[in-house]
């Protein structure tokens, strides 16, 4: 069975592992315990080693015969994006107070004789540990990643669709890279989006020049509520998922809509 074919079918359950969530082990975990459970669409870091992880997870839990209904996707995304960044501790502000290590929910900080420091395959940028710093001393780096190096490898490897996180406000840098993308890639693209740096026009405007020379349902929008948030089990986030595919949704344009971030028990 396609992608395409379960996209129209709205028989579609994303799994994201996360963007900057390089930690194999865990991955294969995920996908294998997901898989079974149901999920059928795994989003994925872009790194060949994480991909192998995910087949490996399908192929600990699913027959031969039936591993073609499911799907893997690769995710990048440009500088300033929350989904690629990697969090950094500067041991020279740092007070050794250990709430950081407390409220990172990857368990990607570690410690060792009263030095914090972060286990960057493991973090994936939901910048819980910034915001309860007293120091400031946590900052976060992007992890560019030259698409025209990365995508061969991977797309060769056998991938379903490739993803695009495009929050920013350098319009002209995302648009840039979904080019080189399309370059690589002829199958499904998907464009995350969320209304942090866009206005309900703006975000149409941008889709609609992202698809302007794509045929007709070959690309995913996925709406984004507020990136990572779906651990926060309100009905806040939840509403900004909703909002910007009800938005998306009135347009009636030729995309399929996948709702993600605060898509939690609400």
């Amino acid at each position: 069975m396609k992608l395409s074919d379960v996209l129209n079918e709205k028989r579609c359950f994303k799994l994201v592992c996360g963007a900057g969530n390089e930690d194999v082990k865990e991955v294969e975990k995920l996908v294998a315990v997901y898989a079974k459970a149901g999920a059928n669409y795994f989003d994925l870091s872009a790194k060949e080693e994480v991909v192998k992880a995910a087949q490996r997870g399908i192929n600990r839990v699913i027959p031969k015969n039936l591993q073609n209904k499911y799907s893997l996707n690769v995710s990048v995304g440009i500088t300033g994006d929350p989904h690629i960044r990697k969090a950094f501790i500067d041991k020279e502000k740092c007070q050794s107070c250990g709430e950081c290590e407390l409220v990172c929910p990857q368990k990607s900080i570690k410690h060792e004789n009263d030095y914090y420091f972060v286990t960057e395959e493991r973090c994936i940028g939901c910048g819980e540990c910034e915001k309860i710093c007293p120091a400031d001393a946590i900052t976060f780096t992007s992890k560019q990643k030259d698409l025209n190096e990365v995508l061969p490898p991977l797309i060769s490897s056998g991938l379903n669709s490739i993803e695009l996180h495009a929050v920013t406000d350098n319009e002209e840098k995302a648009y840039e890279q979904w080019l080189i993308i399309q370059k690589h890639y002829n199958g499904i693209l998907s464009l995350c989006l969320d209304r942090s740096h866009l206005s309900d026009t703006e975000l149409i405007r941008r889709i609609k020049r992202f698809i302007s020379t794509r045929e007709k349902y070959t690309t995913i929008i996925q709406c984004d509520g507020a990136p990572m948030s779906g651990g926060s089990d309100d009905y806040n986030t939840t509403l900004q998922a909703i909002a910007t595919a009800d938005i998306v949704q009135k347009e009636k344009l030729p995309v399929w809509l996948l709702l993600s971030g605060g898509t939690n028990s609400k």
